[in-house]
């Protein structure tokens, strides 16, 4: 008989929260019991899990002890509030805000080898939709190229930021479709129609939090410490997907064929080939993979490489993954 494990989603009622509770369900995660807790303005309502609703319980009063496996989707704040009380209990972490500095960054497609040697309880960090995206994509051409430098341009959909920030842009839209006077709430200025060129505030050197944050991850993740990145976040009026312009520096000439074979041979990749490319809309809302096209040379240098890159950033690039890296975990937990 296979065990079963009791879990606990921190952050339930979240749209990262909520698909993440559906992936468990879709996949038929071994769950015994599943606990769904969110913040005291959140408790008490309902998601819906295996035909029945659950209720959603508050966080602060919760006994850690009683799980063996916690996903903590509810931001910086309460990982930080929580996520050790529930290491201490006993209960692997799996954290999805990166504010977890020691924690491991996992992504099955890229790194799945770390989790032979991670200590239990698991103390894990599925990374930023971003830096998933981008590991997914760059970890197959490690074998095909010698990355030298990674520039990177991501056009973030406002979802990213939660629901707030997506019925801000619904909001604003509406406004500005009715003619009616636009007043920012959420963001700092119109967002609808319009490109915000920083996402979140900026250090002294002019970098926010988020690309920092994807810079650690990303050279993490594919095993490269020394990597140069160059990484610029945008926000964009879009309200499910992300988008990456990625320019690969190799230090010899690309082999474009062999760089395609190795796109088309990897997991969770789709490559779009020919005149046509990959949207949000139309292709990576709810779906399982990262769209790969405009796969090309650079017009001026053998040695780079171009990709366009769109995927979910909830589904594949958070809730998806976490929930990919449990179901390596629960092996070591047997």
């Amino acid at each position: 008989m296979n065990p079963t494990f009791n879990i606990a989603v921190v952050g339930a009622t979240g749209s990262v929260g909520e698909t993440l509770v559906q992936i468990l369900e879709e996949l038929a995660f071994p769950v015994a019991t599943l606990h769904l807790l969110a913040s005291l303005e959140s408790a008490g309502s309902s998601v819906m899990f295996g035909g029945k609703k659950l209720r959603v319980r508050e966080v602060d009063s919760f006994d850690f002890s009683q799980v063996r496996l916690a996903f903590f989707a509810a931001g910086a704040a309460v990982s930080l509030s929580f996520a050790e009380k529930a290491r201490k209990a006993g209960c692997a972490v799996i954290d999805l805000s990166g504010a977890l500095a020691d924690a491991v960054p996992v992504v099955p497609e890229a790194n799945l080898e770390v989790l032979d040697s991670v200590p239990q309880p698991a103390w894990i960090t599925s990374p930023s939709a971003a830096a998933v995206a981008l590991a997914v994509a760059l970890a197959p051409l490690k074998g095909q190229l010698h990355i030298e430098r990674v520039q990177v341009t991501a056009c973030l959909a406002v979802s990213a930021q939660g629901r707030k920030a997506v019925n801000e842009l619904a909001r604003q839209t509406a406004e500005l479709l009715n003619a009616r006077p636009l007043e920012p709430q959420f963001f700092d200025r119109q967002v609808a129609f319009n490109v915000l060129p920083r996402v979140g505030a900026e250090d002294a050197h002019g970098h926010t939090q988020l690309e920092q944050r994807l810079v650690r991850e990303l050279r993490a993740l594919l095993g490269m410490p020394s990597l140069k990145l160059a990484v610029s976040c945008i926000q964009v009026p879009v309200f499910f997907g992300d988008s990456y312009s990625v320019s690969v520096q190799s230090r010899g000439p690309v082999e474009l064929p062999a760089v395609l074979a190795a796109l088309d041979q990897a997991p969770s990749i789709e490559r779009v080939e020919g005149d046509d490319y990959p949207t949000p809309v139309g292709d990576a809302v709810g779906q399982d993979v990262v769209y790969v096209g405009r796969v090309r040379q650079g017009i001026d240098e053998v040695e780079q490489l171009n990709l366009w890159l769109t995927t979910d950033n909830v589904r594949k690039g958070a809730a998806l993954n976490a929930v990919q890296v449990a179901q390596l975990l629960i092996k070591h937990m047997v």
